[in-house]
């Protein structure tokens, strides 16, 4: 299951996927709408002239010039999309580029151009004069129909083009990736159970735990849960995660360690094989198990906003706003324990995202790069304050009351008008 999940998330950020499937549907289309020619019969076209009057050499030179300004206007929408791409990558974060290359809009916009190239392709191939003369009207039309079709999704394009570069629309569509993984990764609400805040180092701090090394270089990008329970529990050990999801892992570096309930053997290649397996470690990092992905992105943007060689407060402010709309959904929702046991046995120790952890990701950077901003500061409270109103969890309110306190340090040492220290401390 984790494999296909994985494989799904790949092929949707990719620009050919979408594309490749319209293409094969182009050419069942064609082969289709050739073979109803034979169906329909010579009488049923010649009945209606005007719509399928074209003879042999008009149907393929119409063809020719379709299939010919067809491929000339995909060639231009790759290399539109690939120039956008860079300058969104050179204006607010490279980490951005999956969520560019996933968005529908252009995977459809290109799998069409390049469909009604094949298309024509196919169905000019079928055609042919002289005695024994043979043109597929139906399927002549219809690619007719398809190349008039193409000029509003040009201007389709263009306008998503220019509309995707905006702020707005960029920061918007990583918040939306980022709150479905919220809701996808954290799908029960905490309600009034207590919260285990943190792993506790101390855990079986007399077993005898064995490193089992990583066995390529990568970012973790997912891991199958019910996996590696069913692995410890087969095995009769303890395992305990030394990565988490997101985090960098070099080859031969610990990856897990174990420790055997029976104090027996529990290591060979096999055993670091099977386990590896249970881990995906690729050369960057998704956000499909990783929530902290996502608030980084909205975060890299922000501070690359809050630079002095940007100083776009605006775009800041957009991201800090949206940020804190995952923040507030994160919230209320139950986190995962790291403690995963069957029958009241421990079997796994796992490493994962804290709401404390998310906390930080969220507004430390932001924190610190605020320096003299005070609208910075202001926005952040605000976060903090809507996170609050979300959760009855008196040990995360502890945390975003810690927040507070640094906030309020930070603008004490920063912000150094006296107006905009009382408007902080007003709001405070």
């Amino acid at each position: 299951m984790k494999g296909l999940t994985q494989l799904w998330a790949h092929l949707r950020s990719s620009l050919w996927f979408v594309p490749s499937l319209m293409v094969a549907s182009a050419i069942g289309l064609a082969i289709a709408l050739i073979e109803a020619d034979g169906y329909l019969g010579v009488d049923f076209t010649d009945s209606y002239p005007r719509i399928f009057g074209a003879g042999a050499d008009g149907s393929r030179g119409m063809l020719s010039t379709i299939a010919g300004s067809m491929i000339t206007i995909a060639g231009l929408t790759f290399s539109l999309t690939i120039v956008a791409m860079a300058q969104a990558s050179q204006m607010y974060s490279s980490r951005i580029l999956r969520t560019l290359m996933s968005d529908r809009a252009n995977q459809f916009v290109l799998g069409y151009f390049v469909s009604v190239f094949v298309y024509s392709l196919v169905v000019l191939r079928t055609i042919r004069g002289g005695d024994s003369e043979f043109v597929p009207s139906t399927a002549v039309l219809a690619g007719l129909l398809l190349a008039i079709a193409s000029v509003p999704v040009l201007v389709f394009f263009i306008h998503h083009v220019a509309r995707s570069l905006q702020a707005s629309s960029i920061i918007s569509s990583a918040a939306e990736q980022a709150l479905q993984a919220v809701e996808r990764l954290f799908p029960h609400e905490l309600g009034d159970e207590v919260e285990e805040p943190e792993i506790d180092s101390t855990l079986f701090m007399r077993r005898r735990w064995h490193q089992i090394p990583a066995l390529k270089t990568g970012y973790i990008q997912a891991v199958d849960s019910e996996r590696l329970l069913e692995f410890a529990r087969r095995r009769n050990l303890v395992l305990r995660m030394e990565r988490s999801i997101g985090d960098f892992v070099e080859k031969d570096s610990a990856l897990a360690a174990v420790s055997s309930k029976a104090d027996a053997s529990c290591a060979d290649r096999e055993f670091d094989a099977e386990l590896n397996a249970i881990y995906t470690i690729a050369h960057f990092r998704t956000i499909e198990q990783d929530a902290a992905f996502g608030i980084r992105q909205l975060v890299d943007i922000a501070l690359r906003a809050l630079s002095p060689g940007v100083n776009d407060e605006t775009t800041a402010i957009v991201c800090i706003d949206f940020i804190g709309a995952i923040v507030a959904a994160v919230a209320p929702q139950r986190i995962e324990d790291s403690y995963r046991s069957s029958n009241g046995d421990v079997d796994v120790i796992a490493q994962g995202p804290t709401f404390k952890s998310l906390i930080s990701e969220a507004l430390d950077p932001l924190r610190d790069a605020a320096g003299d901003n005070v609208a910075v500061y202001l926005r952040l409270l605000n976060v903090i304050e809507t996170a609050a109103q979300r959760t009855r969890s008196m040990h995360r309110r502890q945390i975003l009351e810690t927040q507070i306190e640094l906030i309020a340090r930070d603008a004490a040492r920063t912000v150094r008008s006296d107006y905009n220290q009382e408007r902080i401390r007003q709001r405070l």
